[in-house]
């Protein structure tokens, strides 16, 4: 047996440094996508924390040390469609997306202003709950976190030709429903 037929040797774990490193860099992006499909902080906070127990669980399936993000977001896809499977539909709009308050703001923002901005995300919130889940997903990712076609196909187990149709068809949909807010906001025009 020559050396060309031996087994290579596969690449390291990552150790615990680098794996609270990915943590602290992903995290917040991770629980962002979940409260997206699942609509709810609390439960996204967990499913946040699950993604990455079985991240670290999983480690060694990890190939691509530069496809950390996609393989940590499609963790937390399947850790989704399993609660959702598991609960059915999502039963809340809360905190969809971070939820954090927002502090006063110093930049002369009116209370108008304000309040148009909470409507606003309201809105948005309520038009992503009427997605499909597939659709939201896509939305999500691509509008919020900003992954190219290929990443998202990468982290969905989609093609690109199914990101980009579900993108578009979710940005009509979207667009269909915030669009009465926004007009309204413009006087009906």
């Amino acid at each position: 047996m020559d050396d060309a037929s031996l087994p290579t040797e596969s690449p390291p774990l990552p150790d615990a440094e680098a794996f609270r490193h990915w943590f602290d860099r992903y995290a917040r992006s991770v629980f962002n996508f979940l409260c997206a499909l699942v609509g709810r902080r609390e439960l996204a906070e967990e499913l946040t924390q699950e993604t990455f127990v079985r991240a670290y669980e999983q480690r060694a399936t990890l190939r691509d040390r530069a496809r950390v993000a996609a393989w940590l977001f499609g963790i937390a896809r399947n850790v989704s469609r399993e609660h959702v499977r598991e609960y059915a539909r999502w039963d809340s709009l809360d905190d969809i997306f971070d939820g954090e308050r927002q502090p006063e703001p110093t930049d002369g923002t009116t209370p108008d202003a304000q309040l148009l901005d909470a409507e606003l995300r309201f809105v948005v919130r309520a038009a992503l709950a009427k997605l499909e889940p597939d659709k939201c997903m896509v939305f999500v990712l691509r509008t919020f976190e900003q992954y190219s076609y290929e990443d998202i196909a990468a982290i969905t187990g989609f093609s690109v030709g199914k990101v980009k149709t579900d993108l578009h068809r979710a940005r009509l949909e979207m667009r269909r429903h915030v669009r009465p807010y926004l007009s309204a906001g413009q006087g009906g025009n």
